[in-house]
């Protein structure tokens, strides 16, 4: 059974930053992908940010466009946990946002992704 819980999720003033968490259970995920998406009320589920095992010892991340530069996702594999680490937020950063994950075919979609956290608030004051 896989199990995925996102924790870090807050209340923060604008050009704060925050680190969420996402802790896997039920299997090694070290060749999985693991990806952020968020979902503001109102709005379609977004992608944020994906890292996917490349084959070898090393991984790659993608991102969205409106986080690049400002958001960082890494993973301890030793800990089957990935992070996301925020800088620079702004109001329009405020979502619930979910960790997921697949085997390891990467994808900014919602549908590439098999399983799904519950979701932690960020909420982003100005």
């Amino acid at each position: 059974q896989v199990q995925l819980v996102e924790s870090g999720g807050g209340l923060v003033q604008a050009g704060g930053s925050l680190r969420l968490s996402c802790a896997a259970s039920g299997r090694s995920f070290s060749s999985y992908t693991m990806g952020w998406f968020r979902q503001a009320p109102g709005k379609e589920r977004e992608f944020v940010a994906s890292i996917t095992w490349s084959g070898s010892i090393t991984y790659y991340t993608n991102y969205a466009d409106s986080v690049k530069g400002r958001f960082t996702t890494s993973r301890d594999n030793a800990w089957n946990t990935v992070y996301l680490q925020m800088n620079r937020l702004k109001p329009d950063d405020t979502a619930v946002y979910y960790c997921a994950t697949n085997r390891g075919i990467g994808g900014s979609r919602s549908s590439d992704y098999d399983y799904w956290g519950q979701g932690t608030q960020v909420t982003v004051s100005s």
